[in-house]
């Protein structure tokens, strides 16, 4: 019995003795210093908003398709500028850009997904970079995002 009281008592000084030393290591942190009253008020944290679920409204202007030479090689670059016209963000934006031969069967195509949430009001422009095909045909262009569905609309200007 005596040997078991040793050996507790023994573990408790051990640990004691541990924590009061790591405590005495452990600088305390310096107070921060206050702001100047010139600077103003510090800047408020930027509130999330709920992106939008289910249908977006986006404005397009009439898509620019070109060729180009990327690196040294043929591309048929698109290029547009897209509108948010919806109420609220629209979280995983995406345009999609296809592209046929003449008896309709699918060719290489590309695709774009913005970054971070499209905000209402806001303008990007798209690039699309298709590798050329002698084959191209025709196009069509997909546009959806993370929780549903886009319905585009053609504007003259945005």
């Amino acid at each position: 019995m005596n040997c078991r009281t040793l050996t507790v008592l023994a573990a408790a000084g051990f640990v004691t003795l541990v924590t009061g030393a790591a405590a005495q290591l452990a600088t305390p942190a310096a107070p921060a210093a206050p702001a100047p009253a010139a600077q103003g008020a510090p800047a408020a944290r930027p509130r999330l908003i709920a992106p939008i679920r289910g249908v977006a409204q986006i404005g397009y202007t009439r898509p620019s398709v070109k060729r180009g030479k990327v690196d040294g090689k043929d591309f048929i670059v698109t290029t547009m500028q897209i509108k948010n016209m919806a109420s609220g963000p629209i979280a995983g934006f995406k345009v999609d850009d296809f592209w046929y031969d003449k008896g309709g069967n699918p060719l290489p195509s590309d695709s774009y997904r913005h970054p971070r949430p499209l905000m209402p009001g806001e303008v990007i422009t798209v690039t699309l970079e298709t590798p050329a095909d002698p084959r191209m045909n025709r196009n069509q262009w997909q546009f959806s995002h993370a929780n549903g569905e886009i319905k585009p609309t053609l504007v003259p200007k945005l």
